[in-house]
């Protein structure tokens, strides 16, 4: 780095880190809430703040309902990389996305019609991913638990590919001394290693023409540029530059000519981060081609449902296939993206998928709270609770909560300022809570101070 650069950075590694979030543009607009930020926004996503203070995202029942992630502002420089080079519909695997900062952000940013595959290898980080996905509410994303090798065994295509894969964790070192006491130089080598291994796994994944993010949270050339350079030239790849403002104080590569993006404490506005673009040689063949003759027959395959949920609990449900699964519950995928679902739940773990209707319990198909969290509920196919704050904290802790008199029996969406947290089954004298149980506030105490970040 140099010592000028290498004094910015272990003086920026001293400091505070800064407190930031991004609004899921799908769920709220900063122009229709007041949210205590400051003045400056995150310049390279525009839904993206920067907060005064850090306050108790826990107990903001809005966080739950999914109106914005807590995300450092460096991440959603992906916001940015895939505004500048994607403008038509396209198919994105996002490969090692747990928690779901960054596949929230590719959502986010890809245009109307693409389809977002969200993966993570370790199966206890894949229901975290699963559950961060659901609370964005995107219907046209499949979160899968899969190791990179079993994509490569699918022969499955798409146009981008993140790998925002395992490192040296440098850029954790200030908010984590758990991340400084396991460095090591033989660590380093060991995710190098890892890490040549990984995208080498999933390069045949990638179209011809088609574009793979590389990304890490570490700031040594070994892991950033020798590995940019490595999967340049031996795997066959063009580095694309990107736009950026120098203001923005990003700093470029260390060694080499590449375009890179390294965001460094101290010099940046945000945490640790590197990014590069790279285009995969060869033009790009059409996406599925082989596979389109079979459609219709495996379609008709589906083994036919006797009780299904009601097609009017989401939106434009003519656009929508419901699906039958093994457990007995029921999922809506765009009939758009309909086969392509069919090859990948043949082939791979699929834990979440388009939207979960609910599941079949004897006589009843009870509502799943991944349609309450969707942004193609109906909210006029239930009854609707309205509730307090302490309430709604309440209900998100999974007690009972007591409902309006009047409510009707039978499944109710429970709302905070309109906005949907989940359901209840009114059973007359009582209610009982579907909150989903892995997902509750654990804690009993309200702490004192700001609480809820977006006031609508």
């Amino acid at each position: 780095m140099g010592e000028e650069l290498f004094s910015r950075l272990t003086c920026g590694l001293a400091t505070e880190p800064p407190v930031s979030i991004r609004l899921n543009p799908y769920k709220c607009s900063a122009a229709k809430a007041d949210i205590p930020c400051e003045e400056e926004s995150v310049p390279w996503c525009d839904t993206g703040l920067y907060l005064k203070e850090r306050p108790n995202f826990t107990f903001d029942p809005l966080l739950h309902a999914g109106l914005y992630y807590v995300q450092e502002a460096s991440s959603m420089f992906l916001h940015h990389v895939l505004k500048q080079f994607i403008t038509e519909p396209v198919t994105m695997l996002d490969l090692c996305a747990a928690p779901g900062g960054k596949s929230t952000v590719a959502r986010a940013a890809l245009p109307e019609g693409s389809l977002l595959i969200s993966n993570e290898p370790m199966r206890t980080r894949a229901q975290i991913l699963s559950e961060n996905i659901q609370k964005f509410g995107h219907p046209d994303v499949i979160v899968t638990n899969n190791f990179p090798a079993d994509y490569k065994k699918t022969k499955l295509q798409f146009d981008i590919i993140l790998t925002d894969v395992p490192c040296s964790g440098e850029g954790m070192f200030r908010k984590d001394e758990g991340a400084v006491a396991e460095w090591s130089t033989q660590n380093v080598d060991n995710c190098w290693r890892k890490q040549r291994e990984i995208v080498s796994d999933i390069w045949e994944c990638l179209k011809p023409g088609g574009l793979l993010i590389y990304s890490t949270c570490t700031f040594n050339a070994k892991e950033d540029e020798e590995n940019v350079a490595w999967i340049a030239s031996e795997l066959g790849a063009e580095v694309l530059p990107v736009n950026i403002s120098e203001e923005w104080n990003i700093t470029g590569a260390l060694i080499d000519g590449h375009p890179v993006y390294r965001f460094l404490p101290g010099k940046t506005k945000g945490e640790g981060l590197f990014m590069a673009v790279l285009r995969k040689h060869g033009e790009a063949p059409d996406l599925y081609a082989k596979d389109k003759g079979k459609k219709n027959k495996e379609r008709n395959k589906q083994q036919k449902i006797s009780i299904k949920p009601n097609p009017a609990w989401i939106r434009n449900h003519e656009q929508y296939e419901i699906k039958e699964q093994k457990d007995s519950s029921f999922i809506a995928i765009s009939k758009e993206f309909s086969h392509t679902y069919d090859i990948i739940s043949n082939s791979l773990k699929v834990i979440h998928a388009g939207i979960k209707l609910g599941e079949l319990k004897g006589k009843d198909i009870i509502p799943d709270q991944s349609l309450a969290l969707s942004i193609m509920l109906n909210p006029e196919a239930f009854p609707c609770a309205e509730l307090t704050y302490l309430q709604a904290i309440s209900y998100l802790r999974k007690e009972a909560v007591t409902l309006p008199q009047g409510t009707p029996t039978g499944f109710v969406l429970m709302t905070y300022k309109g906005i949907p947290l989940g359901f209840e089954k009114n059973i007359g004298n009582r209610a009982n809570n579907l909150y989903p149980a892995e997902w509750k506030i654990k804690s009993t105490h309200i702490p004192d101070g700001k609480n809820e970040i977006i006031k609508i």
